[in-house]
């Protein structure tokens, strides 16, 4: 009976020191990749770009779209990971008390040899507008730490990536900061 108390003792003893190891990240916005050997991979923070351009038929007979794109430099980003089945990503925010839904934003890039770019509203002469067109990827998310979230995506293919936190707290956002990432080579 002593030996198999100390045995337990011992197991817990050595998860929670494990689990001691990683740490939150240490701003609001920065996130990283919790790889399956529980060590982490800090995603590459980037400035946006918000450029809106029109169609050249808007010019010529007053009939088209515009559309407001986010961008960054770069065709992908230096922080690479493997083709997983599933992918966990521990980002900070203010504190976790909110769905990790409305204020997290996992989307996709279109990505050519320069830059990396994502749609986030377009407007027709006769389609009328539209927000909120960037390519989400779905997540679940928990809770991690203090004012962290464990975001879990299932499954994701290869290509680049990106993730937006916004502060519900404040109506002064600043400028836009992306953490990105790519998936595959």
């Amino acid at each position: 009976m002593k030996n198999f108390v100390l045995l337990v003792a011992v197991f817990l003893s050595c998860s929670i020191a494990g689990a001691q190891n990683l740490k939150e990240p240490d701003f609001i916005g920065e996130a990283f990749i919790l790889k399956s050997d529980s060590t982490s991979l800090p995603l590459e923070k980037e400035t946006v770009k918000i450029k809106t351009k029109a169609g050249a038929s808007v010019y010529i007979v007053g009939i088209g779209k515009v559309k407001s794109k986010i961008e960054v430099d770069g065709c992908c980003s230096n922080t690479r990971t493997a083709t997983n089945k599933s992918l966990d990503i521990v980002v900070r925010s203010v504190d976790n008390q909110t769905d990790p839904l409305s204020i997290i934003s996992l989307f996709r890039f279109d990505n050519n040899r320069k830059v990396r770019k994502a749609e986030l509203s377009s407007t027709g002469t006769f389609s009328g507008g539209s927000n909120n067109n960037l390519d989400y990827i779905m997540f679940q998310g928990r809770k991690f730490g203090e004012s962290s979230y464990i975001i879990t995506v299932p499954e994701i293919e290869d290509g680049e990536y990106g993730i937006i936190v916004r502060n519900p707290n404040s109506l002064d956002e600043k400028s836009t900061i992306v953490s990105t990432f790519g998936i595959g080579n």
